[in-house]
């Protein structure tokens, strides 16, 4: 791992969801899920180039890391498919605990966002289906 993917990986404590780290530039989030990635996303910012850290990486969040461009990626719990859309985008990765899949909150199931993106291979494609599938857990 970098030493920006080190020092992101040591912001993960506390209420400490994310974080991306480029240089000097740092960028803490304490959002659950997928939301930090997406409100990065919205923000305009161009995060190309950061390394960022995740608690939880599934085949959803590697897509809106995809699309933020970032070059390596350490995530405590890193589930099978997001491994592999990692691998197919060639960010590098490291994780504490890799799981087959990524579990919903209550534990009784697979992640909502990861059954969102299961058949998705395109990472704006995939992108549309969390948006749409966080639209409709806000109703």
């Amino acid at each position: 791992m970098t030493e920006d993917t080190e020092k992101a990986k040591s912001l993960l404590t506390g209420r400490v969801t994310c974080a991306l780290v480029k240089g000097e530039k740092t960028i803490v989030r304490i959002e659950r899920g997928v939301i930090p990635l997406i409100a990065l996303i919205d923000s305009g910012e161009d995060y190309s180039g950061y390394s960022a850290a995740d608690k939880v990486v599934g085949k959803a969040a590697a897509m809106l890391y995809v699309r933020l461009g970032v070059k390596e990626l350490y995530a405590e719990v890193l589930g099978a498919d997001g491994a592999k859309t990692l691998e197919r985008y060639g960010i590098p990765y490291a994780c504490e605990i890799a799981a087959g899949q990524i579990i919903n909150r209550a534990g009784n199931g697979r992640c909502p966002m990861e059954l969102a993106v299961e058949n998705v291979s395109d990472v704006m494609e995939g992108e549309r289906r969390i948006r749409a599938r966080l639209k409709e857990s806000n109703k």
